[in-house]
């Protein structure tokens, strides 16, 4: 099992600044998926920017979310 994501910063260009649960920092970059149906919202800068850690991963209200695996495997180190 891959490493859990305890904090969570966005950016103001549509990334993530992730700390997972070994202290590593990586940053995902969400803008690819900013055209895809449930996670066009995103796109809405203040919207994007309420992101919260949730059960291992990150959350938005609206229930948009990804595989805390994906978050660690997809995301560039610091």
């Amino acid at each position: 099992m891959y490493p859990r994501v305890k904090d969570v910063k966005p950016t103001d260009d549509y990334k993530l600044v992730l700390t997972f649960t070994n202290d590593e920092v990586k940053i995902f970059d969400v803008t690819p998926y900013l055209e895809k149906g449930f996670f066009k919202q995103l796109k809405d800068k203040s919207y994007f920017k309420n992101v919260k850690p949730f059960m291992d991963s990150v959350q938005w209200q609206n229930g948009q979310d990804f595989c805390p695996d994906m978050l660690y495997l997809d995301s560039q180190n610091v």
